[in-house]
């Protein structure tokens, strides 16, 4: 006998499949945001140790006692590098979030991608259910024609040892 939800089962596997193929689509996708992450952190390291390179800079000026233009000057760049680093600073927050937002779309994947495994698992419990009472009333059937044929073999005796 063919197991009635035989094409449920078709179809729950391949959303199931389906459901795998994109979890591993956002997995890969929330490392590649990661990667990006990393390399504009990078970024704003560089420009922050600049910063702090040209801070020292300022500093070993000002203990010689140079000029006051030389100086301001200095301050003036400190300034387009502090600029710089709020920047870096700003990408890295937005990064942040795209990285987020990528954890969040590779959870959201993962609950789908268990939800629908446990479907597929649903249905081959049930199939074994199935196949067991299938078996079971195989059986009974078996049963109840040997009994049947075991009654009218005994009814058959019966009848030529009375005659």
């Amino acid at each position: 006998m063919k197991y009635p939800l035989a094409q449920v089962v078709l179809i729950k596997k391949k959303k199931y499949e389906e459901a795998e193929r994109t979890l591993q689509e956002k997995k890969t996708a929330l490392a590649k945001e990661e990667e990006k992450l990393k390399k504009v952190e990078e970024e704003r390291d560089h420009v922050k140790k600049h910063k702090v390179d040209k801070l020292e800079q300022l500093r070993q000026e000002l203990d010689k006692g140079s000029t006051t233009t030389k100086i301001q000057q200095m301050k003036a760049y400190l300034k387009v590098v502090d600029e710089q680093l709020k920047q870096k600073e700003i990408k890295v927050d937005q990064q942040k979030k795209q990285v987020r937002a990528a954890e969040d779309q590779v959870e959201i994947a993962r609950q789908d991608f268990i939800k629908k495994q446990k479907q597929v698992e649903k249905l081959h419990m049930h199939r074994k259910e199935w196949d067991k009472e299938m078996a079971k009333e195989a059986s009974r059937k078996e049963e109840i024609e040997t009994n049947e044929m075991g009654s009218l073999s005994h009814a058959r005796k019966k009848r030529e040892s009375s005659s």
